[in-house]
């Protein structure tokens, strides 16, 4: 694909040009309660309007270009602006815009979508993934996973099995079960959570929780044993499942040593508990394979997704079921009394099936395992340089930077001063988007991304780096 223009088409800037900013963001703060937002400081503030994208930048209503390594929310791997995609969703609008999955129908979309990414699932270990459950979020498959899960442990004359460990920290969507699935400590403020028999363990965080002259190997093994820890202390008889991202995204891009997923593998297996891999975030090339768990080498029994397999342009989410559970559900089960009113939605899958072919023409996957992954590794890793940077790493095409007080000891800086925050701003000043997960700088670009874009990202990353050591030191934070 050859990138987009940079200028936005003519029709996208008259369409910004009759934006009034101030009465969008009057309206949005008089009706629109956004997610994970403090809206008295919205209100203070006012919203960004964003109007267009294209290829991988998007434009506010005041005409700003900006560069967007988030991927829109993790999402948008094949970048903005792709008619293929919303070709397939008009076509599918005409021809069949809906019908349900319920009461013994299906549609073409969803079974076509269904058989491809049984295809482009692949078998580790033996453990094939033939069957597909849809949703429409990563939250509801993880719903979805806990009602699975206990569901078949019931049909194995073991309902016991209900507890089910995820890691501190980590984020599975934000439902009541995807939240107490999830570990984190603001979500389980509020709202009572997690709900009964789900817990936790400490994540695998190199940077933050090794011990003083331990190496990541020794580190890795620890920390996968923290489960099985946990494991013993419940009692094996009593856990269902263990879920977990195979690198933390929401939670500031956390990756484990390479010991970590191997022993994490051999403890579920020693304990016979089911595996829950999810997804959302790390499949559909993100991390350089369709599914992450062939990168790690592991072995789940249930695979969430969600985001990257439409791109973005329709929601789309669902669950990979293993034959492990899948051979139970349906020779035992009967009536799963579960689903949605969009399982299958027909121009959803339409979207996922157009998005998928478009992955394979251009070949993203294989491009940022084998290309710009690795060069963005090598761009990224060389931030460590940075008077401010404590750890840089990246993953495929998710990166993170931790910024610190004192790059020699590691110190932090104290959370109150809301360093992240600071250097957040100044990348929207200079047209960069990238997330702050409290002090870590955490990026996740788009697939379509070439090298030339990877060297305008850095260079912009590196003046924001830039602006926020200087804003510090004028107010005295830093010598």
């Amino acid at each position: 694909m050859k990138p987009s223009s940079l200028i936005p088409p003519p029709a996208l800037v008259r369409r910004a040009e009759q934006q009034d900013t101030k009465a969008l963001q009057a309206l949005d703060s008089a009706h629109y309660i956004h997610p994970f937002t403090d809206h008295a400081d919205l209100a203070t503030r006012g919203s960004r309007v964003i109007t267009q994208a294209d290829n991988i930048y998007i434009w506010d209503s005041e005409g700003a270009k900006i560069l967007d390594a988030m991927s829109g929310l993790w999402c948008v791997n094949a970048g903005y602006g792709r008619k293929e995609l919303a070709d397939a969703g008009y076509q599918q609008t005409m021809t069949l815009p809906f019908y349900n999955s319920f009461f013994q129908t299906t549609n073409v979309p969803a079974v076509q979508l269904a058989a491809k990414l049984a295809q482009l699932a692949p078998a580790v270990g033996g453990r094939k993934f033939e069957h597909v459950f849809f949703s429409s979020s990563g939250s509801e498959s993880n719903d979805t996973n806990v009602r699975m899960v206990r569901r078949y442990w019931d049909l194995l004359g073991q309902p016991q099995r209900k507890v089910i460990i995820g890691r501190h920290n980590g984020y599975h969507g934000s439902t009541m079960a995807g939240a107490s699935l999830g570990g984190m400590s603001g979500m389980h403020a509020q709202g009572d959570l997690p709900i009964p028999n789900i817990t936790h363990i400490e994540q695998p965080h190199f940077f933050e929780n090794a011990n003083p002259g331990e190496s990541e190997a020794d580190f890795g093994l620890r920390a996968a044993r923290w489960l099985d820890e946990k494991i013993l202390s419940i009692g094996a008889d009593k856990v269902a499942a263990f879920i977990a991202e195979p690198v933390q995204g929401a939670g500031g891009v956390i990756i484990p040593p390479a010991t970590y997923w191997p022993e994490i593998q051999r403890i579920v297996d020693k304990h016979g508990i089911l595996l829950i891999s999810d997804e959302v975030i790390c499949a559909f090339g993100r991390l350089g394979h369709w599914f992450a768990y062939e990168k790690f080498g592991i072995r789940p029994d249930l695979v969430t997704f969600a985001k990257g397999v439409t791109s973005g342009y329709v929601p789309l989410g669902g669950v990979l079921v293993g034959d492990r559970v899948a051979k139970v559900l349906i020779d035992k089960g009967g009536e799963f009394n579960h689903g949605y009113t969009y399982s299958g939605h027909p121009v959803a899958c339409a979207v996922a099936l157009a998005n998928i072919e478009l992955m394979e023409r251009e070949k993203l996957v294989e491009r940022v395992k084998d290309d710009t992954g690795p060069y963005l590794a090598e761009r990224f890793e060389a931030l460590a340089q940075h008077p401010l940077v404590g750890a840089a790493e990246t993953c495929g095409f998710v990166g993170g930077l931790v910024l610190v007080k004192n790059k020699a000891t590691r110190e932090l800086f104290d959370e109150a001063l809301g360093v992240g925050m600071r250097c957040r701003a100044h990348c929207f000043k200079n047209g960069l988007i990238m997330r702050a997960v409290g002090d870590r700088m955490i990026i996740a670009p788009p697939l379509v991304m070439t090298r030339a874009q990877v060297d305008e990202m850095m260079e912009l990353i590196h003046r924001c780096l830039d602006a926020t050591l200087d804003e510090l030191r004028t107010e005295g934070l830093l010598a």
